[in-house]
């Protein structure tokens, strides 16, 4: 485990870094793009008694994904290395045995302690993967994934607008799904075979590349 989150902390601040190369310093409000997402999250899942929904799991698991991206910025604001805070998330999530929430109590849980705290809980965040279906290892090959993905989006003109964030009629989001159903998340080349498939895709690149 402790190599796996080695990875996607490395990952992350090279992510960060693409965007501003001194957003440690920055001190950016990452518990707030936290709670958003847990928000957003419960968009996709449901609460609106009042009417007939159905949870979209494969969103609301890639709104998992999403939290993370940003947990794991929170948690850079310490100043430890890479390898201290592998090792502090092992330990808090190693012995961790689920309370039984649900999808949507759990986020609010996770939310309410980055309100609070303005920080990130491992062991909220773990509640929350274990009730929307995802392990350690689902998080770990969709976090690669969606890592590619905004990788992806800054070489495609993020910063500056340019960006189409929908392809033929659905979200960016939605073409990774299918895009890491169908690869092999344990291959030595996964990301580069995300970013590939992404590439075929996009508008524009994607008749460059049948060219």
């Amino acid at each position: 485990m402790e190599q796996a989150l080695r990875t996607m902390l490395g990952m992350q601040d090279r992510m960060n870094t693409r965007v501003h190369p001194d957003w440690i310093g920055q001190d950016f409000a990452w518990y707030r793009a936290l709670w958003i997402e847990c928000a957003e999250l419960i968009e996709h899942y449901g609460y609106k008694w009042w009417k007939k929904q159905a949870p979209d799991l494969e969103q609301v698991q890639l709104e998992v994904i999403d939290i993370w991206h940003f947990g794991l910025s929170a948690l850079f604001a310490t100043g430890d290395s890479i390898d201290t805070m592998a090792a502090n998330i092992a330990a808090d999530v190693g012995d961790f045995r689920p309370a039984g929430l649900d999808v949507r109590e759990a986020t609010e849980a996770l939310a309410l302690h980055a309100l609070q705290s303005k920080g990130f809980s491992p062991r909220r965040f773990w509640e929350l993967m274990l009730a929307s279906g995802l392990d350690f290892d689902g998080l770990y090959s969709a976090y690669v994934g969606k890592n590619v993905l905004n990788f992806f989006r800054q070489d495609h003109g993020y910063q500056d607008g340019s960006y189409q964030k929908l392809w033929q009629g659905r979200e960016d989001n939605e073409h990774l799904v299918e895009v890491l159903a169908a690869l092999d998340s344990n291959a030595p080349d996964y990301a580069e075979s995300v970013y590939a498939a992404l590439r075929a895709r996009y508008p524009g690149t994607a008749a460059s590349a049948r060219a």
